[in-house]
């Protein structure tokens, strides 16, 4: 972690935080369905369109799927099979694990997950992650909270369906000082009224010391592009091969030239925003010459811009 900035946070080799580019991370979630080649071909994608990083969901089955759930049957597109049995189905092993950690050093992408259980954090813990994030669904588990601050990792924490009570909570097991927070609202899609993209500011006012990203999950890209502009400093999307896929996150996930157009237009508006300092740009200075006015007439072309501002 930088000690230049206690808003700052180190991602690898990056600083994440004000008066950097903004990270962008392509959630692959579940959504390769448990084949590796998709979640290669992800991982192309998201590099091609200048992504900074894939994100990846890790869950040890039995303990996070309800034992009266276990042998509910359902049909999928592998057949049909006991939702304990798909749980097992759509999640990587230890090897499969082993491949995308080299492939993505190969490529020059980062990578990292979210684990839903402790077991997870060990199971994570063996590939050196460089980080770890928190699953909306998760900011009240506070043995996995705990587990997460004791690996001394920077932590990414998810802040859907969650009330400003128990974020304070979740805050203050993981800390403050190895914590992004992501203002999120875990609808799957969102529509748009629901975003309360303002929740940026309010948690930027709450945490002055803390990075504030936006992990969206509504259709469409402009409401990202709206919290970059509110100051999220770091963006995370689902991102899939086809929306018509199998999955629940599908619909709601960002296809490869939506990925493309994303961070394209992330790094026009970072960009745009300046440093709030007013100047007068050499490429003004021929309009400046040809059209100022000062009382009615053309000012003199030779005068000091800040003269005749």
């Amino acid at each position: 972690m930088s000690t230049i900035n206690p808003r700052l946070r180190r991602i690898g080799d990056r600083l994440v935080g004000p008066g950097h580019p903004v990270y962008v991370i392509g959630e692959i979630g579940i959504n390769h369905n448990g084949d590796l080649a998709n979640a290669i071909a992800l991982i192309d994608h998201a590099k091609a369109a200048g992504m900074d990083a894939v994100k990846f969901q890790k869950r040890t089955p039995e303990v996070c799927t309800p034992r009266d759930q276990w042998d509910i049957e359902r049909d999928t597109p592998w057949g049909r099979m006991t939702y304990l049995e798909y749980r097992h189905r759509v999640e990587f092993d230890a090897d499969a694990y082993r491949q995308i950690d080299e492939y993505c050093r190969e490529v020059g992408i980062d990578w990292f997950a979210s684990p839903w259980d402790v077991e997870s954090v060990e199971f994570l813990s063996a590939f050196n992650p460089l980080t770890f994030k928190v699953a909306s669904a998760c900011l009240t588990d506070d043995a996995l909270l705990t587990a997460l601050r004791q690996t001394g990792r920077t932590v990414i924490l998810s802040t859907g369906m969650s009330t400003m009570e128990q974020i304070r909570h979740a805050v203050e097991l993981l800390g403050s000082t190895r914590t992004v927070l992501m203002h999120a609202t875990s609808t799957y899609p969102a529509p748009a009224e629901q975003l309360n993209l303002r929740m940026i500011n309010t948690l930027s006012e709450e945490y002055p010391n803390v990075p504030i990203g936006y992990s969206g999950h509504e259709v469409g890209l402009q409401t990202t592009l709206c919290a970059v502009a509110l100051g999220a400093c770091m963006v995370e999307r689902h991102i899939t091969l086809d929306r018509a896929m199998w999955g629940s996150d599908q619909a709601a996930s960002v296809e490869p030239e939506g990925m493309r157009r994303l961070v394209r237009d992330i790094r026009v508006l970072e960009s745009s925003l300046g440093d709030g300092v007013k100047q007068v740009y050499d490429s003004e200075r021929a309009a400046m010459k040809k059209l100022r006015r000062v009382a009615g007439v053309v000012a003199d072309s030779h005068a000091d811009p800040e003269q005749v501002a």
